[in-house]
């Protein structure tokens, strides 16, 4: 459905996954990866909500590196390699793509993650609280020794988050909940009986939950909508 396009990032070329629905324009959502990369389950996301009547742009963080989902100590690498900085003005660059594409209608885009994309997404939440005005991370967030400054998240912001979760825990996602409310931010996080990647229909980690993915995706759906449409 998607193809890849090109979109300047600080003076400089990124790429990303580009889907538009059938009716050629919607609200815009940014969609961002797992930790291995931009993949086809990935794309497969950004497939999904053009279906549902969204303008969806993934975000090529690692470049062109993929990790396969035998290869976790791959995925840890690039993860723990990607820089910051780039990835922060690459996000930001999409942002401001998507917000402006012909496609994208209303005021503001929304932003989807899971796993490192669900910390991305409140990661360019804050960064971008002029465009970014609907956020659902999945399972991550920031850790409290590398949390942005959250006095430029505007954002209405609905995670859903992993209990177990060895990665994310439920203890810091109710710890990063409870400071942003109390700094006056609309945030929740829903925490789930179910594995981390519980969403991911590939089940690299053996914890995806077709049950409870398809209770959910109707509730970003209507999210998005409420927020964007």
């Amino acid at each position: 459905m998607g193809d890849m396009v090109s979109f300047a990032s600080n003076g400089l070329d990124a790429r990303g996954y580009l889907a538009v629905p059938e009716s050629g324009s919607g609200p815009g959502v940014i969609v961002l990866q797992e930790w291995w990369g931009l993949n086809e389950q990935i794309k497969g996301v950004a497939d999904r909500l053009a279906g549902e009547g969204f303008v969806a742009l993934a975000p090529d963080l690692y470049h062109g590196e993929l990790a396969g989902h035998d290869e976790m100590d791959k995925a840890g690498r690039l993860m723990s390699e990607l820089p910051p900085d780039r990835a922060a003005k690459d996000m930001s660059g999409a942002v401001d793509f998507l917000a402006d594409h012909d496609a994208t209608t209303g005021d503001g885009v929304g932003a989807i993650g899971f796993c490192m994309g669900g910390l991305m997404t409140m990661m360019v939440s804050a960064l971008r609280g002029d465009r970014v005005k609907a956020a659902m991370p999945f399972y991550g967030f920031p850790a409290p020794d590398s949390e942005p400054d959250w006095s430029g998240l505007t954002a209405v912001v609905r995670g859903h988050m992993a209990n177990p979760d060895d990665f994310f825990t439920p203890d810091a996602a109710r710890a990063l909940q409870a400071k942003l409310q109390g700094m006056g931010k609309d945030v929740e996080f829903t925490i789930h009986d179910a594995g981390h990647a519980f969403m991911n229909e590939e089940n690299a980690l053996g914890t995806h939950d077709g049950d409870l993915a398809a209770r959910v995706w109707p509730q970003v759906y209507e999210f998005f909508n409420a927020q964007l449409g």
